[in-house]
């Protein structure tokens, strides 16, 4: 799971998801609740951004080791 997310990432799961849940007991079922989803699905939303981003980060750095490499060859 390190793989893919860091500590900060996993915090923000972790936290979201407990709070998430507090709110479901403590709000029950009413209105409030689907302010409370909204929340959650903004904060999975985040999560998915930056896991994409740490993803595209990697290739590009691969690309350009990559690149790096050929200038040293000639």
């Amino acid at each position: 799971m390190n793989k893919y997310f860091d500590t900060g990432t996993i915090f923000v799961i972790i936290v979201t998801g407990l709070l998430f849940t507090v709110a479901l007991f403590v709000k029950g079922f009413t209105h409030d609740l689907l302010l409370e989803a909204g929340v959650l699905m903004v904060s999975i939303k985040l999560i998915m951004m930056a896991y994409r981003n740490s993803l595209n980060y990697e290739d590009l750095k691969k690309e350009l080791h990559e690149i790096k490499t050929l200038l040293k060859e000639k």
